[in-house]
């Protein structure tokens, strides 16, 4: 139609890796509303999964927690996307018996966010969608570092999971409690 040739470049879409963080640890096992924050924070990283799936890119992530971490390199297949969600539940499960063996809080140096975030950092490509799901309670300077540099070339999702308790703790004293 035009007299002459015309060429037309397509640039296809590469599927983008999805890097999902979810932090299980001891401080996500609180709930006063309608579930606890750990499950919270799992629907959440389902749902991710499931919608990156769909759109036929690559899913992978850490699980963190207490007990330590799982990694999941990121591959384009759903079942990379049952391999991260099964760790995940196994966490969740594992702190539910982690709680009930063990009545007393165990106070530690730790940072399990740093740790994750170390891991992310290593494992992911320029070009990466990052979400990190996570209460924060770790969340220190050095943490805010890897975030920056996660952000230079990515794009990042924080999803904070709080409980509206914890902003509104009740005064301390002694309370009756009747039955």
């Amino acid at each position: 139609r035009m007299g002459r040739p015309f060429t037309k470049i397509f640039r296809e879409e590469r599927e983008r890796p999805v890097i999902i963080g979810v932090d299980q640890s001891r401080s996500m096992f609180f709930g006063s509303q309608i579930a606890f924050k750990s499950v919270v924070a799992a629907e959440a990283a389902a749902i991710i999964t499931w919608t990156t799936v769909d759109n036929g890119d690559r899913i992978g992530g850490v699980v963190f927690a207490g007990a330590g971490q799982e990694l999941i390199k990121p591959r384009r297949s759903k079942r990379s996307a049952l391999r991260f969600l099964n760790a995940l539940a196994q966490y969740n499960q594992e702190l539910v018996h982690s709680h009930a063996s063990t009545n007393t809080p165990t106070a530690t140096t730790e940072n399990y966010l740093l740790k994750a975030l170390e891991q992310i950092y290593r494992i992911t490509k320029p070009g990466s969608n990052v979400y990190i799901i996570s209460d924060f309670i770790d969340f220190n300077p050095e943490c805010a570092r890897y975030l920056q540099q996660l952000a230079l070339h990515n794009s990042m999702t924080c999803v904070l999971i709080y409980d509206a308790l914890e902003e509104n703790l009740p005064r301390p004293g002694v309370y009756g409690i009747t039955d």
